[in-house]
């Protein structure tokens, strides 16, 4: 498998759309070959096709047979690029960093991390009973060990 020809196609394919950015390439056994893509609105199936296509119908199977999956992350999928922070604006996210873990609204994205706001019951500073506070932190990148989205059902 020429994986500089793979990676050519796909990097043309993907300049296509300044939309769309890639999360992920695996070459694995049995000349298959696993493209993830993500899109700062989304990704449409269209799209996936098409750069399917693009990579696909310039190799030769005659050549050497392969296998091409063009997906996009799924849910569980963690979130390893900064453009798809910006995408989940307004999402509640599950944030891993090596001291804590945190669970709250991404309120803001910029080039060094993100803040993450959330409503916590704590005690009363003078009394007995809890009153409701609200919290932000900011999490610079280097520190985010794993962030996930988190599905609410309503």
């Amino acid at each position: 498998m020429n994986k500089e020809r793979v990676k050519e196609l796909l990097r043309e394919a993907l300049d296509q759309n300044n939309k769309l950015f890639l999360i992920d390439l695996q070459f694995l056994e049995n000349n298959k070959i696993k493209v993830v893509i993500d899109g700062d609105e989304g990704v449409p199936l269209s799209e996936c096709v098409r750069i399917s296509r693009n990579i696909e119908h310039n190799l030769d199977r005659e050549e050497e047979d392969f296998a091409l999956e063009v997906t996009t992350p799924d849910i569980a999928h963690p979130l390893t690029h900064k453009r798809q922070y910006k995408k989940n604006k307004g999402r509640t996210l599950k944030v891993k960093t090596n001291d804590n873990e945190y669970e709250g609204s991404l309120t803001g994205v910029n080039e060094n991390g993100i803040t993450l706001h959330w409503k916590a019951r704590e005690p009363k500073p003078v009394g007995k009973g809890k009153h409701t506070v609200e919290k932000n932190i900011v999490l610079p990148y280097v520190d985010i060990k794993e962030a996930k989205v988190k599905i609410i059902f309503n």
